[in-house]
C-alpha cells in the first residue's frame, strides 16, 4: 500500500482543486483530507458521514463552582491570565477559567488548595469516515482555535491505512495541508511521494524551496506541478530550472483556465466538468505521478 500527499507551500495555490481531480482520477483508492484547520475537499467530493468519532486531546482546566472556596489563588498563579474572577453582579459567584485562554499547564489544579479544579481532555473537534462518489473518505474539523492539528492528522493517516489494509486496496491519497507547520510534517510521515504545488511568482518559488526541504528531510520523493504558469512564464521558467536543477520532476504545467472556478460552483472536481485540454492534462499529469511512485 502506497500514500501520496498532495502540499503546497502556501495556501491558494489550487492543491485542492488538484487533489480533487486526482481524486476522480485514482483507482482502489482511499482518499484523506488532511487540511484539518480548513478542510475544503468535502465541497467537491460531498461526503456522506458513516461513521462520526469526537476528536480530544490536551486538557483543560475547569473550577466547580460548588468546591471553588474563591480564596483567589489560581488567579494570581496563572501566567496567562485564564482565570476570571467572581462576577461583580455577584460577588458570591465562583472563579471560572476562560477556555480560550487556558493553555493547559495543570499549575491552578495542582495548587488549588480546595481541588476544585478538575482537568478533562479538551473537545477539540469531529473526525469522520464518510462515502463519496469516488470511494471511502477519512476527514475531520478542528473546531476554531484549537490546537494539536499534528496529532489528528496522525490519526486520520492511522485510520485510512488501516482502511485501505482492510480492503486491500493499493494507495492511499491525501489533500495536505499548505505551509510547512506541524500538520505538513504529520503529513509527511511515512508518505511515499509528496506532489507539490506551486505558483509562477517569487513567493511561488520561495514556498516551493521551503517545503521541498522539508520533504527532503523525510527523504520523501517529490513531483512539482505548476499551477497557472501562463501567468508569468518567465517565473514558470525559473521554477522548472529550479527543479531540474534540484532532481525534482516537473509532472505538467496548468493554464489559468475559467473551468476550475466553474466547476467548484457546481461542486465537481475539473476532470468530471471539463473534457477538454485541462483535463488531459491532468490525467497525463496522474499518469506520471503513478511512474514516480513505481519507479521507487
Amino acid at each position: 500500500m502506497r500514500e501520496i500527499v498532495v502540499i503546497s507551500g502556501k495556501g491558494g495555490a489550487g492543491k485542492t482543486s488538484i487533489a480533487g481531480a486526482f481524486a476522480h482520477l485514482a483507482e482502489d483508492t482511499v482518499l484523506c483530507d488532511l487540511d484539518v484547520d480548513a478542510p475544503d475537499l468535502h465541497l467537491l467530493l460531498d461526503p456522506r458521514h458513516r461513521v462520526e468519532h469526537e476528536f480530544r486531546s490536551g486538557n483543560e482546566a475547569v473550577i466547580d463552582p460548588e468546591m471553588c472556596i474563591g480564596c483567589g489563588q489560581c488567579a494570581e498563579l496563572c501566567r496567562f491570565d485564564a482565570i476570571a474572577g467572581p462576577d461583580d453582579a455577584n460577588p458570591d459567584s465562583a472563579y471560572s477559567v476562560l477556555p480560550f485562554r487556558c493553555e493547559g499547564c495543570k499549575v491552578c489544579v495542582a495548587l488549588c488548595p480546595a481541588q476544585a479544579i478538575a482537568f478533562p481532555e479538551r473537545h477539540c473537534g469531529e473526525w469522520y469516515v464518510s462515502d463519496t462518489r469516488f470511494g471511502t473518505m477519512v476527514h475531520a474539523q478542528l473546531f476554531p482555535g484549537e490546537e494539536n492539528s499534528g496529532r489528528l492528522v496522525t490519526l486520520l493517516k492511522r485510520e485510512a491505512r488501516a482502511i485501505a489494509e482492510e480492503r486491500g486496496l493499493g494507495l492511499v491519497l491525501s489533500d495536505g495541508a499548505p505551509g510547512i507547520g506541524c500538520p505538513v510534517i504529520s503529513s509527511l510521515a511515512g508518505t511515499d511521494l509528496a506532489v507539490l504545488i506551486t505558483e509562477p511568482t517569487p513567493s511561488g518559488m520561495h514556498d516551493l524551496m521551503r517545503v521541498a526541504e522539508l520533504c527532503e528531510g523525510f527523504r520523501t520523493r517529490v513531483a512539482v506541478i505548476i499551477n497557472k504558469w501562463d501567468i508569468n512564464p518567465t517565473q514558470a521558467d525559473a521554477i522548472e530550472a529550479y527543479c531540474s536543477g534540484k532532481g525534482y520532476p516537473v509532472v505538467c504545467r496548468l493554464p489559468h483556465d475559467r473551468a476550475v472556478t466553474d466547476a467548484m460552483v457546481n461542486r465537481q472536481v475539473v476532470t468530471e466538468y471539463d473534457r477538454g485540454q485541462l483535463s488531459d492534462t491532468l490525467k497525463t499529469a496522474w499518469t506520471a505521478i503513478l511512474a514516480r511512485l513505481e519507479a521507487g
